[in-house]
């Protein structure tokens, strides 16, 4: 018998405007991912880290965090849209819409928004915009992304180039839908960490979050696998020691997650990461490299449906071996090690 019931993958030529990716695989959210996910990266926000603070500052328990929920749906579209990408570049109009706890399922729609070949002809850039969902398929997260794939040919036509027109950032009043209403007389300042609420961050200013996090080549592989992500470009030596960089890439969320995680040191209490805006991986990071991240504050805006707190847009930029005192940025040195990530986010913070 001939064929295959494998899934080899699509590449660059299988994908058509206004296709829809109904991804495989919902995965309930548990105890054990929260607890794995704080083992990997370290994140001490105080409202996904204690049933007692959430429930004094209106959730029903500690929800999930943000960008767990948003790597489990990045998951899940991997085998559909990413598994044969050289690599993910970035992301746009990224909304984080309800809270997720423990014990829920999730599940995800991709729906192909724009493709470009590139000039080389042995890729394309494929755009997509990824919805998830809970198990009562009320929306969670929904958010752009655009990665470079392989194509299968390098002789095959060239489609006509797709690109979207994307917004530079998601508005204020689209902000809080996934928060409840934060009684903030009960916000403990001791056991959240830091005393620093809206008012205390100005336009402009720079914060250098002062730690670092080197990464084990098991715990990058470790963490991918947690959200189910099967691109090749992680996991297999064999494929990718030939390749490009010769060596596997660590998952660009991988360093999200460590700036986010280390941007509590000068941020404690932007306790929820309402939408990105923007993104985009700056250079690879390989295991053995050490990430720094500094933030600088580019809007300071008080939500217009409600007034217990307020929305700062941070951009954070993480480094590979190298600190941040002197606020390197990705245009300060091109080429050069330094800046491997550029992220615009929108976080709530108490008033």
């Amino acid at each position: 018998m001939t064929g295959s019931k494998t899934n080899p993958g699509n590449f660059f030529e299988d994908f058509q405007i206004g296709q829809v990716l109904r991804h495989a695989t919902p995965r309930t959210v548990t105890q054990g991912d929260v607890a794995l996910y704080t083992a990997l990266y370290g994140s001490r926000f105080a409202v996904q880290s204690s049933d007692s603070f959430a429930r004094s500052v209106g959730y029903s328990s500690a929800p999930v965090d943000d960008l767990l929920i948003f790597h489990i749906i990045f998951g899940k579209s991997v085998p559909d849209v990413s598994l044969n990408a050289v690599a993910n570049l970035g992301y746009a109009e990224c909304r984080f819409l309800r809270p997720v706890f423990p014990g829920e399922s999730l599940y995800a729609i991709s729906e192909v928004i724009g493709r470009k070949e590139n000039s080389s002809r042995k890729t394309g850039v494929v755009y997509v915009r990824t919805r998830g969902f809970n198990q009562d398929d009320a929306e969670v997260l929904n958010f752009v992304r655009w990665v470079m794939v392989k194509k299968r040919h390098e002789d095959s036509p060239a489609p006509e180039p797709v690109v979207p027109d994307l917004a530079a950032s998601v508005p204020v009043t689209a902000l809080g839908l996934a928060a409840p209403l934060i009684p903030t007389q009960f916000w403990n300042r001791h056991l959240s960490g830091s005393p620093h609420r809206f008012d205390d961050y100005g336009v402009g200013e720079r914060i250098d979050h002062a730690d670092g996090m080197t990464v084990e080549e098991a715990e990058h592989q470790l963490a991918t696998r947690l959200y189910q992500n099967t691109a090749k470009v992680h996991f297999n030596q064999h494929t990718e020691g030939s390749g490009r960089f010769g060596r596997r890439l660590i998952y660009g969320g991988h360093v999200i997650s460590l700036a986010r995680a280390l941007s509590f040191n000068g941020l404690g209490n932007a306790f929820h990461i309402a939408a990105i805006n923007g993104g985009r991986h700056v250079a690879p990071l390989f295991a053995g490299g050490t990430v720094y991240a500094w933030s600088e504050i580019l809007e300071a805006s008080v939500l217009p449906q409600r007034a217990d707190v307020g929305a700062l847009r941070i951009r954070t930029r993480a480094t590979c071996d190298l600190p941040c005192a002197d606020f390197p940025t990705a245009e300060a040195a091109p080429g050069q090690p330094g800046v491997i990530l550029d992220l615009d986010y929108w976080a709530l913070i108490p008033v």
